[in-house]
């Protein structure tokens, strides 16, 4: 079943010294429950493709379906994880946790049972009132996540979310978030510069070509083997034969 469309996605920027083209005629649906990642060249425009499906940009021309219904404004049915984890480092995990609740002007009482749920499976129920500069950096990231899985989104919108951490922190962490977001059955859809990073978590790769960014190739990644966990799948033959068609791809 076709989660969400993006829909003839043209994107201009314009300024004084002219214009310029970001984005032709990006055209690709996602089902639900999917993993699927987006890798190009730096500043092709990956970011600004997530922004426009997260409805924090307008696209010069284009359209955004979400359950066959066109999105004209921000939904609460997708959430956003950026580079960063922003969480604020004067405010308790929990108070972190709830500021989204708070935002959409909710009341955390509500949401209580479903955060402690969340708390409890993925090892953060004792930090509860730790500040994040008294966490590791893959915790903190499980905090963002949580933040993020608390109001229930249908889709997860990932922006480089492991970019920031050091490379045994990351290999770690997004095997563990990969879990947490299998377990829950959220539909993702994560922007990367790692193509290592994209062949073990996705079931689709999209390839974006050089600005203006248009969609080169999407790679089906299909093991032989049934594996829950991205370390695994890099152990795989077949790891090596993907890295080998994306980068030469990215670099055609």
């Amino acid at each position: 079943m076709i989660k969400l469309t993006v829909k003839d996605i043209y994107m201009n920027y314009h300024s004084l010294k002219g214009s310029t083209e970001a984005l032709k005629d990006i055209n690709f649906s996602v089902n639900e429950g999917e993993f699927l990642s987006i890798v190009g060249p730096s500043g092709c425009g990956k970011s600004t493709l997530l922004n426009i499906i997260a409805g924090l940009i307008k696209p010069s021309s284009g359209d955004i379906y979400m359950d066959d219904k066109k999105l004209t404004s921000v939904s609460s049915k997708m959430g956003y994880m950026f580079q960063k984890d922003q969480l604020f480092e004067w405010s308790s995990v929990w108070n972190n946790i709830i500021l989204g609740i708070k935002i959409q002007h909710k009341s955390p009482d509500l949401y209580k049972n479903k955060i402690n749920s969340l708390l409890k499976n993925y090892g953060l129920i004792n930090f509860v009132n730790y500040y994040p500069d008294e966490l590791s950096g893959g915790m903190r990231q499980k905090v963002a996540l949580i933040r993020t899985l608390s109001l229930n989104p249908e889709i997860l919108l990932l922006d480089e979310p492991f970019s920031a951490l050091d490379y045994q922190t990351r290999l770690n962490i997004s095997d563990e978030i990969f879990k947490i977001i299998k377990k829950e059955g959220k539909t993702v859809i994560m922007v990367t510069h790692d193509i290592a990073e994209a062949i073990s978590m996705s079931n689709r790769i999209l390839v974006l070509s050089n600005r203006p960014a248009k969609i080169k190739k999407i790679f089906d990644i299909k093991f032989s083997q049934s594996y829950n966990s991205p370390l695994k799948c890099r152990e795989d033959p077949e790891f090596r034969i993907y890295f080998n068609k994306v980068w030469k791809e990215l670099n055609v």
